[in-house]
């Protein structure tokens, strides 16, 4: 009976609130992209081999993976497009400072997320959709609220494509007062996002206290997944190990901030889908903190001992 109700529950955020998060992740989308230089693309493009392989686990297959493991544990509706649309996601922005302390290829590393971001203006809307339509029980809820998959191809394009084309911009043409910029605008709009989260979490904390249970090892199974098939995948092509650790962390770091965002503005902050998605945006931090510190202690160890 409880979890017939999570489907039902929905998270309280006011119109107002939700404007300022959708300005707010703009900014920060503003502020990795004054990062971002034309010239960072043109190692890649000479030899794409790892951008390919990096955008083919974000888009491809983590999605594809994700639907196996629906099927596998038949989740509650609404925690099964939670889990669609944070697979369906670009690559979350702390994913370059991550990429730095684990010492992956981070050039690699924004250039993926330079790419995908771009790519997710069409690829999320497009993996939300097709994956969670294969999937009876969530297929059942989508035409229950009845999303416009334009109008979720709109806010996309708003909230990642524009940012990053002005960001890139401002790059170009005062590469000075970009550096300068990015340095601050990044860090204290995420901050600030992040600060915006709490207070939904504060607001609700009765709802997630009482279902916190239903997503927590869901969470934890699935940021596995992605983290495995990023390196996997990347190992399985040889690519060299920074790449790797970049693809692994790229794969497994997810926009869950462009996530709830999406779920407050077309699924009214349906229960299951924002607690997932709120919940992955904690815990893929812890993650890949803790996925770095291992990285970086073999990197000393192995220059000590060398």
């Amino acid at each position: 009976m409880t979890e017939n109700l999570l489907d039902s529950v929905h998270i309280n955020f006011d119109s107002g609130s939700l404007w300022v998060m959708n300005l707010v992740l703009g900014l920060v989308m503003f502020g990795v992209a004054l990062e971002i230089s034309i010239k960072d693309f043109k190692p890649l493009w000479l030899k794409p081999k790892s951008l390919v392989v990096g955008l083919l686990c974000q888009f491809v297959l983590l999605p594809a993976l994700t639907y196996l493991l629906v099927l596998f544990i038949e989740p509650m509706p609404s925690i099964a497009l939670g889990m669609f649309m944070v697979a369906a996601c670009p690559g979350g922005n702390i994913s370059n400072f991550i990429s730095y302390l684990a010492k992956a290829n981070t050039a690699l590393s924004v250039s993926l997320t330079a790419v995908a971001t771009i790519l997710a203006i069409v690829m999320t809307p497009l993996n939300f959709h097709f994956w969670s339509m294969l999937y009876a029980p969530s297929l059942n809820l989508i035409q229950e609220i009845s999303i416009s998959s334009v109008g979720m191809f709109k806010l996309v394009s708003l909230l990642l494509g524009v940012p990053l084309l002005l960001g890139m911009y401002v790059n170009y043409h005062r590469p000075v007062l970009a550096n300068k910029m990015a340095k601050k605008l990044k860090v204290v709009s995420l901050l600030f996002f992040i600060f915006l989260v709490l207070i939904a979490f504060y607001n609700n904390r009765v709802i997630f206290m009482d279902y916190i249970e239903y997503v927590f090892w869901i969470v934890l199974i699935h940021n596995l997944i992605a983290f495995s098939t990023g390196y996997s995948i990347a190992i399985l092509f040889r690519l060299p190990k920074k790449n790797v650790k970049a693809i692994t962390i790229e794969t497994g770091i997810q926009n869950s901030g462009l996530g709830l965002l999406l779920i407050f503005t077309f699924f009214d902050g349906l229960g299951g889908m924002a607690l997932l998605a709120a919940f992955w945006g904690i815990w893929h931090i812890i993650s890949g903190l803790t996925l770095a510190a291992f990285w970086n202690f073999k990197f000393r160890l192995k220059e000590t001992l060398a």
